[in-house]
């Protein structure tokens, strides 16, 4: 019998694996909803959903292995890097899926929501105030206005899976939706500046690189809280706070 491995859990959701199929639970069903229906949309190879019984989601694992993880060097090749950057562009131009993405919000309200958190980091003593004012300046160029595309949502680097310098497969699709392209570009090269240049060689159209440094520096500030909170190491070497740290 194969045995169960736990990929990730949390207070919101957990994701097991059991040999090559993989069983998520999430008792938020629009979350589940929202990653059927984009997998089934999205023009990029995606896992293939095998059954569905809520509150659990089974789907088969993809061929490959993925492009790195965040905090460790990436083996991946530039051409699969570059391959990554050309898979999202195709997703970025297609149509646009009929559902805002959770992560769509304003310029206005995302300023709200990162002064808040700014605030809380320093308050509470998880942050230096000079870290936190220095990267909340880096993160301004973010707050513009975008035009919509389909996006993932949530492109870490380890939802993205390679084999032989292409992409067989991107998975964990819950955030997709409507939003800003900069930022699912911003988030697979979270950590991994050093492969940014090959992801927009792939991508294949300029990209304003200050809005990307400013995602990074937004990404992390509003992720530290939550990830100490569900037991993540946000200050692991390589991860969100050495992020932020970069910024100095």
């Amino acid at each position: 019998m194969d045995e169960v491995k736990v990929v990730v859990a949390h207070s919101e959701r957990a994701t097991l694996r059991v040999g090559d199929v993989f069983l998520k639970v999430d008792t938020d069903q629009a979350r589940i909803d929202v990653e059927v229906e984009a997998m089934a949309l999205a023009p990029v190879p995606t896992p293939q959903v095998l059954w569905r019984k809520p509150p659990v989601l089974a789907i088969a694992a993809v061929p490959g292995t993925a492009l790195g993880r965040l905090g460790e060097p990436s083996t991946a090749s530039p051409a699969a890097w570059a391959a990554a950057g050309a898979a999202i562009r195709k997703l970025h131009d297609a149509p646009l899926p009929p559902w805002r993405g959770r992560r769509r919000r304003d310029p206005d309200e995302l300023a709200a929501e990162l002064d808040g958190e700014c605030e809380l980091l320093v308050k509470n003593g998880v942050l230096p105030a000079d870290l936190v004012t220095r990267n909340r300046q880096v993160a301004e160029a973010a707050l513009r206005p975008w035009t919509p595309a389909f996006t993932h949502g949530d492109l870490q680097i380890d939802h993205v899976f390679v084999d032989d310098d292409e992409v067989t497969g991107i998975i964990d699709w819950s955030e997709a939706g409507q939003g800003d392209a900069l930022f699912d570009l911003a988030t697979l090269t979270l950590g991994h500046e050093e492969h940014l240049d090959d992801v927009i060689a792939g991508y294949g159209t300029d990209i304003d690189l200050d809005e990307i440094r400013a995602w990074w520096s937004l990404r992390s500030l509003l992720g530290v809280r939550w990830l100490i909170e569900h037991g993540f190491d946000a200050f692991a070497p390589g991860c969100e706070v050495d992020v932020l740290r970069s910024r100095l």
